[in-house]
């Protein structure tokens, strides 16, 4: 049983299994509008790729589950709730993104 500061993270195999769970939402209700995989185009232009979001100067872990937790709910924009699991793993997922010698604060 792990103890210490790092005992509430979750291993590899979770968050490996996080960033699948994310990456099956994303293909099933985001890439309508969103690029969801690397190198790509979003459909809708209005719409980041989900690799410029994650490469953004400052972007951590909880500020972009938060970001995700409250960028949908604008009936302007689309109507759409996500649940916090479901945020959990989207963030899981998106963070795989990041592209190698970007810098970030």
């Amino acid at each position: 049983m792990a103890r210490g500061p790092d005992a509430t993270r979750p291993g590899p195999r979770a968050t490996d299994a996080a960033a699948a769970r994310g990456r099956a939402f994303a293909q099933s209700h985001c890439s309508a509008c969103h690029a969801v995989v690397a190198d790509h185009f979003s459909p809708n232009p209005d719409a980041p790729p989900f690799e410029n979001v994650v490469d953004e100067e400052g972007l951590t872990r909880e500020t972009l589950t938060w970001w995700l937790r409250h960028s949908h709910n604008f009936p302007e924009i689309m109507n759409f709730e996500i649940a916090d699991h479901e945020v959990d793993a989207l963030a899981a997922y998106m963070l795989t993104l990041r592209q190698p010698g970007t810098r970030r604060r």
